[in-house]
């Protein structure tokens, strides 16, 4: 039935569905692999782009009280790659940060666009842009690319976090069809449905009300999903006023001790009960 209704991003299969639309949001659950399906007679083409082989498993977001801490796992790069250029965190503005799940090529438009933007804004308002704006302003743009013959959807799912001008820390996530929400915390990606469990049980305004707790929550979050356990983590940290900040792998490291720390002291109490 769907070979009929998937040859353009325009047509509506009979039960309502966009069906270029999710093969897009596929593309993001799968990680690096993208799949954009057509029918040509009775075959199925898939076309399949592979970013290099680091797949990014999942990527997490918290918003703390005064922060807002941004995490992703990704598999080792190759030997002779470099490390700086396998990135999936990036800067929108100074108060701006986003993380990404789906292609790399993709979401490098979308992050020139929205610099873009954000630099116009404050040119011409002279004010920057509140987490909201630059939010709907990346929504509108991928929805733009689900009602135009000869596109295809944008085949990335984006965490978008910072600071407004008053200070309020704010987490928003966008998906390929164009909607967006706001999260206290998410993850999206592969096994993201694995990770939103965890931040479900887990997340409450105690735990975060500091840096320290926050971190440690997105940290945790990663490790129910990490292939490779600590060795490839990468988290961000973006606090008012100041500069994003990457965690290095010691700093990863002795989080990573507390947290097993933790369980096992849980685990103590739990035996004790018993």
């Amino acid at each position: 039935m769907s070979s009929r209704y998937d040859r353009a991003v325009t047509i509506f299969s009979p039960d309502g569905h966009l069906l270029q639309v999710e093969y897009a949001q596929e593309a993001v659950r799968k990680g690096s692999t993208a799949v954009s399906r057509f029918s040509r007679l009775a075959t199925k083409i898939r076309i399949i782009e592979r970013s290099p082989p680091f797949p990014m498993i999942a990527q997490v977001g918290v918003r703390g009280e005064n922060c807002v801490v941004l995490g992703v796992e990704k598999k080792s790069v190759a030997k002779l790659q470099e490390d700086r250029t396998v990135r999936k965190i990036c800067m929108l503005d100074h108060h701006v940060v986003m993380a990404f799940a789906g292609l790399t090529a993709d979401a490098r438009i979308l992050i020139n666009r929205a610099q873009v933007e954000c630099q116009s804004h404050r040119l011409n308002v002279e004010d920057p842009v509140t987490l909201e704006y630059i939010t709907r302003y990346i929504a509108q743009l991928k929805q733009k690319y689900t009602q135009s013959n000869g596109r295809r959807p944008f085949g990335i799912s984006c965490l978008i976090g910072g600071f407004d001008g008053d200070g309020s820390p704010h987490l928003f996530q966008t998906e390929p069809s164009g909607i967006f929400y706001e999260y206290k915390a998410n993850a999206t990606g592969r096994s993201a449905k694995t990770v939103r469990e965890f931040f479900e049980k887990s997340y409450r305004p105690e735990v975060v009300s500091t840096e320290n707790g926050t971190v440690k929550l997105a940290i945790r979050a990663l490790l129910e999903v990490a292939q490779s356990g600590q060795n490839n983590l990468e988290v961000a940290i973006m606090e008012k006023g100041k500069p994003l900040r990457m965690l290095d792998s010691k700093d990863i490291a002795d989080f990573v001790k507390i947290i097993e720390r933790e369980k096992e002291e849980e685990l103590e109490k739990k035996k004790q009960k018993k």
